[in-house]
């Protein structure tokens, strides 16, 4: 959850599986984050194997404690760490959902990281992976802090909206929600590995946003499973092998399009961590002399009152400032 609090010094992530996937890649594990827009079984088979769902969602006090049904297991064996400090819910989900995932191979810091805080409580576990400089590196890379500051000026400070991370995955033959604000983890009821095991999880998300106002859009919803690459290149080659021309170049499309989603991903990171200073002092410069500064700032204040009212009129706050 994001907020105004202490946050140690990790900053907000997007919900975006590029960065997720990138955070996994230095984490030293084979998995990949995707955007998940449905939860019919057709697409939770497609995604198969998949091994967590990763849901951000508007934190609402009121609804925090009743959106989930479910009965806390105070005895849970598994894996399992608190938020103890402000923005890093979106590591400590991924964290919660590869600590629970058997024998799943991750790189030396990680695997430090797991054996060291084995047998602790969660409030101590979450206390120590978040006193973790590299974790913290780690998760603040793809999330630079802001290069404008606007502290010391005076101005009136507005509380920001709150999201947070929960993680929802199969363990020990159930499905379980772990929330690192929640006291203990959420069993939501009996998974079958056969079959459609993952609609329990699809009901207790549709609850959950069924708490809030109709047309709400404050959700987002990311799966975490097996990269699909080695598997698409192994059928490539059994199919070539097998003079299947047909099923060659359906799955060779199915590659390239993989492919270009990685691609366009390494692309978006590259703009998240690059620092744009140097590039919007350049612009504001030759705009200033060619005498267009002062119409692009007219023609800004335009937008930027037009978006204020459209917010005022669908009952949101904004101000002025």
């Amino acid at each position: 959850m994001s907020g105004e609090d202490d946050s140690s010094g990790w900053q907000l992530t997007e919900s975006d599986p590029s960065v997720f996937t990138e955070l996994l890649k230095t984490l030293g594990v084979p998995l990949i984050v995707d955007d998940l827009y449905s939860l019919d079984p057709e697409t939770l088979e497609s995604l198969q194997p998949l091994h967590a769902l990763i849901f951000l969602f508007k934190w609402i006090p009121s609804s925090a404690d009743t959106a989930s049904a479910g009965q806390y297991d105070p005895d849970f064996p598994g894996f399992f760490a608190h938020q103890v400090v402000n923005n890093a819910c979106a590591t400590l989900a991924v964290l919660n959902a590869l600590g629970n995932i058997p024998s799943l191979p991750t790189g030396p810091e990680l695997a430090e990281l797991n054996n060291f805080t084995a047998g602790m409580d969660p409030q101590t576990r979450g206390m120590v992976i978040t006193s973790a400089d590299w974790l913290r590196e780690a998760h603040n890379a793809l999330s630079p802090p802001s290069a404008v500051s606007l502290d010391g000026m005076g101005l009136p400070r507005k509380s920001e909206e709150a999201y947070h991370f929960v993680v929802y995955l199969p363990i020990m033959g159930a499905v379980y929600e772990l929330d690192g604000l929640k006291e203990f983890p959420v069993r939501h009821g009996h998974y079958e590995e056969r079959g459609e095991g993952w609609l329990t999880s699809r009901d207790v998300i549709e609850k959950r946003i069924g708490t809030y106002p109709p047309g709400a859009l404050e959700f987002s919803l990311l799966a975490l499973r097996d990269d699909p690459l080695p598997a698409m290149q192994s059928r490539l080659q059994e199919l070539q092998s097998s003079g299947d021309s047909a099923g060659s170049a359906e799955v060779f499309s199915l590659i390239s399009r993989e492919n270009d989603k990685r691609q366009r991903w390494a692309f978006e990171n590259s703009l998240r961590k690059h620092n744009h200073v140097g590039f919007i002092h350049a612009l504001l410069e030759a705009l200033a002399k060619g005498g267009k500064l002062s119409s692009a700032q007219d023609q800004a204040k335009v937008i930027m009152q037009a978006r204020i009212e459209k917010r005022r009129a669908s009952g949101d706050d904004a101000d002025e400032d």
